[in-house]
């Protein structure tokens, strides 16, 4: 699971709406609507040698997403108490939550052990809750993708769903439910991305091809950028914080749009081993492959100058997401930023390895990761303030 964010940022892209006006470039800091567009055009040929222009496709607009109603009813921090009260808090033992916390823990350690080491730089309430998110999301994607996935149907998926909602309610199921329904009523989390994220796990029980990087970027949003959303009232905005919530709220989503794009960089191999192909068909296309090059698992020319822009694009979105990491409340600035400078590093290494992310999985050995948090740490110390100066 990632969650969550410099203006400081590398290669930055531009963004712009639907009628072309744009919105950031690199001495630019509005972000104000989410349509991500460059321009696509066909392969051009100059003596026979095909060359490729960036990549550049729009995104779903948040407002169709309704990602606004979630920022307004997680930020009423006031309301949320008065909600909390009539709601039927309940009542568990002090060494049951305990437990059950514990639990999560090792759980995240066992399978997230970048992202475990991470939480540990958190407050301790914090942390809790965030091993408690993490549980959910795993055991949400595991429906799909663990060993029981044969079992799979849309009635699973429903009645995960009404789980959801009666870990809402102040019913847990099991243990682990309990963690995160400690967490709900003690942050003002919205049930609406969690939600969303089981519908990323219908998607993936219809789908194993996206047309085009619409389709692939709602999927992304379903799976990832939901993470963002959950993320941001417990990880907290510091009072310093010069841009508004939204945008806040923008720069997690994005963190999510740029971790799941580069998972799907990372694993084309993989993910073609079972019959899935999570690369816009119409860009392949744009670049002479199909999936039978997918298959093939030979890296060709084409295939290394598609890449590239693919790259470029998750960087992207990793640039975008910059600009929330220093708004963040100061405590949960440092794993932020380690989450998002290692994650990007993963771009790297599909590079290093020649773009065969066929046969070699990219990953940032333990060596560059405790190199890298130094730098994460330093990026931390920016106050809200210094961003912008």
């Amino acid at each position: 699971m990632s969650s969550v964010f410099s203006i400081v940022a590398v290669n930055p892209c531009n963004i712009r709406e639907g009628n072309g006006n744009k919105l950031m470039s690199q001495n630019s800091v509005r972000i104000s609507t989410i349509k991500a567009e460059l321009t696509v055009m066909a392969p051009i040929k100059q003596n026979s040698i095909p060359v490729f222009p960036e990549l550049t496709k729009l995104g779903v607009p948040f407002t169709d997403l309704r990602v606004q109603e979630v920022i307004k009813r997680q930020s009423r921090i006031h309301s949320f108490a008065i909600e909390d009260q009539a709601r039927r808090k309940p009542q568990f033992h002090s060494s049951f939550l305990e437990e059950a916390y514990e639990r999560c823990r090792d759980i995240c350690e066992e399978y997230a052990k970048t992202f475990y080491l991470g939480t540990l730089l958190m407050t301790e309430e914090r942390r809790k809750a965030i091993w408690a998110i993490y549980v959910w999301c795993r055991r949400t994607d595991e429906l799909v993708d663990g060993p029981n996935a044969v079992y799979m149907s849309s009635e699973v998926l429903d009645r995960w769903e009404e789980r959801l909602q009666d870990i809402f309610d102040g019913c847990p199921y099991d243990m682990l439910d309990a963690a995160l329904t400690d967490t709900v009523f003690k942050f003002p989390l919205d049930s609406k991305p969690f939600r969303d994220m089981i519908e990323g796990m219908r998607m993936d029980t219809k789908k194993c091809r996206y047309e085009s990087f619409q389709e692939l970027y709602l999927y992304c949003y379903y799976v990832a950028g939901t993470v963002g959303l959950m993320s941001v009232p417990i990880m907290g905005i510091s009072p310093e914080s010069l841009i508004s919530v939204k945008r806040v709220y923008d720069a997690a989503l994005y963190l999510g749009i740029g971790n799941q794009l580069t998972n799907i960089l990372r694993d084309v191999g993989e993910d073609a081993i079972r019959g899935r192909v999570y690369l816009p068909q119409d860009e392949l296309t744009q670049f002479g492959l199909s999936d039978k090059d997918v298959f093939s698992r030979k890296v060709t020319r084409r295939w290394r100058e598609f890449m590239k822009e693919q790259i470029t694009r998750a960087r992207c979105y990793f640039n975008l997401a910059e600009e929330g990491a220093s708004q963040l409340d100061k405590a949960s600035r440092w794993p932020v930023w380690s989450s998002l400078l290692l994650y990007r590093k993963i771009l790297d290494e599909i590079e290093e390895n020649d773009y065969n992310n066929f046969t070699k999985r990219a990953y940032v050995g333990r060596a560059k990761k405790f190199l890298m948090l130094p730098l994460a740490y330093t990026r931390s110390l920016s106050t809200p303030s210094m961003v912008f100066h």
